[in-house]
């Protein structure tokens, strides 16, 4: 499996027991979604390996409780600690509405209700405490905060965002 194929679920934290199990962190707003999970892929060495999961269960709200199929060792689990674990695209919950994942909006054209066309989704950037939309118009990169009163469509079926962002905030990239 590709791991351009997959979405980040979480990273395995810690060790459970002196059987093998782990906590793993799970980076989602439900984690109940993935409780009966049959298998997943954990990053080993740059390559994502199929583990199966024998047992899991949620634990205190933001982990999951595993025992892999094969890890049954304090040892075997200590090599797993810090791995990231991935699922495949197919497996996130289907959203609707003006709610998205960040990788389903790159190559979206963002329209802006007063400009117009002004690029194409090219990227997000979530390093910050505000994520920006990375708008690409020719040379010029547009960085628009992703705040929920900006976007007024998320219109899947023709690719396009409709954004009202406020006046002057295209211009500056414009206009420069």
């Amino acid at each position: 499996m590709r791991k351009e194929d997959c979405f980040y679920l979480g990273k395995i934290a810690k060790k459970f027991s002196y059987k093998g199990e782990v906590l793993a962190w799970l980076d989602t707003d439900e984690p109940g979604l993935y409780d009966n999970l049959e298998s997943v892929f954990v990053e080993v060495h740059k390559h994502l390996v199929p583990f199966f999961i024998q047992q899991s269960s949620i634990h205190k709200n933001d982990f999951l409780r595993i025992k892999f199929e094969d890890i049954d060792t304090d040892e075997a689990a200590d090599g797993m600690l810090g791995c990231e674990i991935y699922l495949p695209l197919t497996m996130l919950p289907k959203l609707e509405g003006n709610k998205f994942y960040f990788h389903e909006i790159i190559g979206f054209t963002a329209e802006d209700q007063r400009l117009g066309d002004i690029g194409t989704i090219v990227g997000i950037n979530d390093t910050s405490s505000q994520a920006l939309f990375e708008i690409k118009k020719g040379e010029i990169e547009i960085l628009v905060p992703m705040i929920d009163h900006f976007i007024i469509k998320v219109d899947r079926d023709n690719k396009k965002i409709v954004l009202d962002t406020p006046d002057g905030l295209i211009d500056l990239y414009l206009n420069s």
